[in-house]
């Protein structure tokens, strides 16, 4: 049975009224699928990519078992945990509540590093339902006793491969061993490496199985576009390309925080209003950066893959690939924010010549060549005439050879990820 409405979904009269206060009226695939049984009190394995709609289909539940249970939260627990690997994704997720939950007596805080830990504390000695969380941010309230877990019924991670990305396994398991047991678990992640399968057999009980989209496939809405050009072009590239202004909100990627940098300051000074945002900025100025490009103060956001996942900006009309991403299942999540919420999107990926492998590695994941876009004044045609490294169509010897990813850089400490 195709499920057309929320109201056919068992969700009551004040979520329903808080979603048509949203505009949100056809459930995504994932909430048709997920919401039934996480009413039911089902744990749930969610393999789903960004811009699928999966943040509604874990809250909605959860905040309906909140408002019917009758029971009130205690002082420095909470009853529902979300924990997510970054601020901003921490963020997202707090204000959809805040959304989702407007006409009902549900009570949560978010707690991230980057900002000050006094006025988060506050908030949980007065009693929160909810709390969303970063494992770094969380563990230090822990650990200064200004949060318990022990009263824990909901326990939600959200983007665990990306946690283990990020090196935070120790502290996911820190703080799964102050949960209780007998709990309801709702364990989501887009890709299904060996590290997230142990933690599936060690979190969940039966779970109910929902995997929409398979691993590593790209959105079906969004134009993908590949441009061979020389290292030392890519800047006056990406000037022409912006000279069209149909490019309104433009997100460009690159792979290091200084290229971030570099870009935004040198398009400011070229009339071209831009922020960066990446690890090495603070909490309060990522925020100022993603604001002024949410309320279109900043035509463009210049980021590395901190931004790639978990960030839900609305009308993102393009994804410009300044760097090319030496992990293809990170060329996923780039181009994921756009397309979104049944919008069409733009993906134009720079390709110099000691990129090809990465694109190479990209075509062979996503199962698909990517489009060669010659129209463009500094096509390089020795980048595009590389011997053997354009196409995905079978071949011999075709193998992942030259793909060296590097090392991961992600450390809560050095990039405060999630302090």
């Amino acid at each position: 049975m195709t499920i057309t409405s929320f109201s056919e979904l068992g969700l009551i009269e004040p979520i329903l009224r808080a979603l048509s206060d949203e505009k949100h009226e056809t459930p995504t695939a994932i909430q048709a699928e997920s919401i039934p049984s996480l009413l039911e009190g089902r744990d749930l394995l969610g393999s789903a990519q960004t811009g699928t709609g999966k943040t509604a289909a874990f809250t909605l539940p959860i905040l309906q078992h909140l408002a019917n249970s009758g029971k009130f939260s205690k002082k420095r627990s909470p009853r529902a945990l979300i924990l997510t690997p970054t601020r901003e994704l921490a963020d997202q997720i707090h204000r959809s509540i805040k959304a989702y939950g407007r006409y009902l007596k549900v009570s949560q805080t978010v707690v991230y590093g980057g900002v000050g830990i006094g006025p988060q504390a506050r908030d949980l000695s007065r009693g929160v339902d909810i709390l969303v969380a970063t494992p770094g941010r969380l563990l230090d309230l822990m650990n200064q006793g200004l949060v318990y877990l022990d009263n824990v019924e909901f326990f939600t991670l959200d983007e665990a491969d990306r946690m283990l990305d990020m090196g935070f396994i120790i502290d996911i398991k820190k703080i799964i061993a102050e949960i209780p047991k007998e709990r309801q678990t709702l364990f989501f992640s887009a890709t299904m490496p060996s590290g997230v399968q142990q933690l599936i057999k060690s979190l969940l009980n039966d779970p109910v199985i929902v995997k929409i989209n398979p691993d590593a496939t790209t959105a079906e809405r969004v134009d993908q576009k590949v441009l061979f050009v020389d290292r030392n072009d890519k800047d006056a590239l990406l000037f022409k390309l912006l000279e069209n202004k149909a490019k309104n909100r433009v997100l460009v990627f690159t792979r290091t925080k200084h290229k971030a940098n570099s870009i935004a300051q040198k398009l400011n000074r070229n009339s071209v209003r831009a922020e960066a945002i990446h690890g090495n900025k603070s909490q309060i100025a990522r925020m100022k950066a993603l604001k002024n490009f949410t309320d279109g103060r900043a035509r463009v956001l210049v980021a590395t893959d901190v931004a790639s996942r978990g960030i839900d900006i609305k009308g993102v009309t393009h994804v410009i690939n300044f760097e090319m991403p030496n992990e293809p299942e990170a060329y996923v999540h780039r181009i994921g924010r756009t397309a979104r919420a049944g919008t069409e999107g733009i993906a134009i990926s720079f390709c110099d010549s000691e990129e090809r492998s990465y694109l190479r590695s990209i075509e062979r994941v996503i199962k698909t060549s990517i489009k060669i876009d010659v129209d463009h004044p500094f096509h390089s045609t020795q980048v595009a005439n590389m011997k053997s490294k354009g196409s995905f169509a079978p071949r011999k010897n075709y193998g992942n050879r030259n793909f060296r990813p590097q090392q991961k850089r992600y450390d809560s400490r050095r990039t405060g990820a999630s302090r």
